[in-house]
């Protein structure tokens, strides 16, 4: 029996950049917001996210995660540290301790206007 695909779409930002973090995760629908995530640069804050939600699937004992998100850049050097095992970069290391205990199926890229967490992130910020 095949193992139905979860996907789990992760954001980040911070108002003004740098500044304070925040950071969505969508699983099966629902929007969990997380604040107080310290202070950084939108980099800080995409890999927080992404830290975030393999955390989150990992505490609602979800086992080979897709993890969706817009960040091109995070998401190649995350995958980067997943293939070889190392990485000397901070976020990076800790995404790869985390994902040691129960690694994701796979992270991948999406567009901005697909990311589910990135919408429910622009929707506490209107215009």
């Amino acid at each position: 029996m095949t193992q139905r695909r979860v996907k789990v779409f992760f954001d980040g930002g911070c108002r003004p950049n740098p500044g304070p973090v925040e950071a969505a995760v969508v699983v099966h629908g629902r929007a969990y917001l997380f604040d107080d995530l310290g202070h950084g640069t939108s980099s800080d804050a995409e890999w927080l996210a992404l830290i975030s939600a393999l955390e989150l699937a990992q505490s609602l004992n979800l086992t080979g995660v897709d993890l969706i998100g817009d960040a091109r850049g995070v998401i190649e050097q995350a995958n980067s540290a997943l293939r070889c095992g190392q990485t000397a970069q901070r976020h990076a290391a800790a995404f790869l301790a985390l994902a040691a205990k129960a690694p994701p199926r796979r992270v991948r890229w999406i567009k901005r206007a697909q990311n589910l967490a990135g919408i429910a992130l622009a929707a506490r910020h209107p215009r």
